[in-house]
């Protein structure tokens, strides 16, 4: 990659990001202008080198653009280099929350579990986030059956019935039943693993991964559109 930016590699036989700094340095010093590094970046975000690892594109891109927005640049989701308002001060929450963010859109999240992806809720770790987007999961099923009960009391009165109070399918076959008690169960574990978590004192301090954040609000995405879809079966 220098070399097709024709830039020196002065230390080959260093780390790779030492090596690649004093490479930098060296065509900044000497050149005066910085080009070739804008060319390297280009040529290194171009999406179609991160084909066969499409899931590492995203996160370089967020991690490189934190460095570039204190010169006013960045690179867009085509892999383009463009200009941006530049940045004066670093916010770790504010970039947490637009990674989060990021890959969650290109995961397809539900719009309701997008809205927990805030700054406030992000300045200590992730768990805060995941933990109010569970809390929204009883609410919707709350306004849905007019129920005021929470946790597993809420999943089974609304949805653990026979009939439940909100059915995901039409419950016409074994298959269909089968489903229904699995989604009461999902819903049920979700809960007891997030809700209510001041009496779990480790809770409260669990430095939850963004990788973790992410497959946990999929979860609570698909929760969320089930309960969208779910109907009120006619009682007897």
């Amino acid at each position: 990659m220098l070399e097709s930016c024709q830039m020196a590699d002065p230390d080959p036989a260093l780390t790779k990001r030492h090596r690649l700094y004093n490479a930098f340095a060296l065509s900044q010093n000497t050149r005066q202008d910085r080009l070739a590094i804008l060319a390297f970046i280009r040529k290194t975000m171009k999406p179609e080198r991160y084909i066969r690892s499409p899931e590492k594109f995203e996160p370089m891109r967020s991690n490189l653009n934190v460095a570039l927005a204190f010169t006013g640049l960045a690179v867009n989701a085509a892999g383009v280099v463009e200009s941006v308002e530049r940045a004066e001060t670093l916010s770790e929450a504010k970039r947490r929350a637009q990674e989060l963010r990021a890959d969650l859109n290109v995961r397809g999240a539900h719009p309701d579990v997008l809205k927990f992806c805030s700054e406030e809720l992000l300045a200590d770790n992730y768990f805060h986030a995941v933990l109010e987007a569970v809390k929204s999961v009883g609410e919707k099923i709350r306004a849905k059956t007019g129920l005021t009960d929470d946790g597993s009391a809420l999943v089974d009165r609304a949805l653990a019935g026979n009939p439940p109070m909100l059915a995901i399918n039409a419950l016409a076959n074994d298959s269909q039943i089968s489903e229904q008690k699995g989604f009461a169960n999902m819903v049920r574990g979700t809960f007891g693993m997030f809700r209510n978590p001041t009496a779990h004192a480790a809770r409260i301090t669990w430095q939850m991964s963004k990788e973790d954040a992410e497959d946990l609000f999929s979860i609570v995405s698909l929760i969320h559109r089930r309960l969208d879809r779910a109907t009120m079966p006619p009682r007897v």
